[in-house]
């Protein structure tokens, strides 16, 4: 703006004091309104990280769901070749000749298989360490030096990856009780004498 037209602008206002009282409140008002999309900026803004933060944790929860899904997607056909791997197992302990040709194919074959299985994550369930519900079924129970040690393992059981895929079936030990000693009472006692 010229001098000349700020000069005229003021005559007008001090002239008029209605028209400079009108507008004023048009000034707060619109500084009101560009307050109040501000908020609403900032609000949507907000909302816009909320929305960012859930879909990221979301990636996130997908992604390690999608991995614990891919780590054991093969446990069953696993479950399956430890059939196998047992049976071949079960084939070499009744094998009559130890030397045959057939024989060493019969246990080149199952440690094939042993090492596929290990490459998958497989390990045996440990039974030297007691016996664990968890790991273990109890078949029997028999008397022992200790309570809840594996006396025999009729079948093993199998780990994939920390998870359980198949129980080791075994026997366990009780502790011998101690006998007691026959108690007389005193009457009897007394009578002997």
């Amino acid at each position: 703006m010229t001098d000349k037209s700020k000069e005229k602008t003021e005559k007008d206002a001090s002239s008029n004091p209605k028209e400079a009282e009108q507008a004023k409140p048009k000034v707060s008002k619109k500084d009101e309104e560009l307050a109040q999309a501000k908020a609403k900026a900032e609000e949507y803004l907000d909302l816009a990280r909320r929305v960012q933060a859930d879909f990221d944790n979301y990636r996130k929860r997908i992604e390690k769901d999608n991995a614990e899904y891919r780590k054991f997607a093969t446990s069953n056909l696993v479950s399956e070749l430890l059939n196998i791997s047992d049976d071949l197992g079960k084939a070499l302990e009744t094998a009559p000749e130890e030397d045959s040709v057939f024989v060493s194919g019969i246990k080149a074959i199952r440690g094939n298989l042993v090492k596929i299985l290990e490459n998958q994550g497989v390990t045996e369930v440990p039974v030297d360490k007691g016996f664990d519900p968890n790991m273990h079924e109890a078949l029997m129970v028999v008397e022992g030096e200790e309570d809840n040690q594996v006396a025999q393992v009729y079948q093993k059981g199998y780990m994939m990856n920390g998870r359980v895929l198949r129980t080791a079936k075994v026997v366990v030990t009780k502790k011998k009780e101690q006998e007691a000693a026959p108690v007389q009472d005193e009457k009897t006692a007394e009578e002997q004498n």
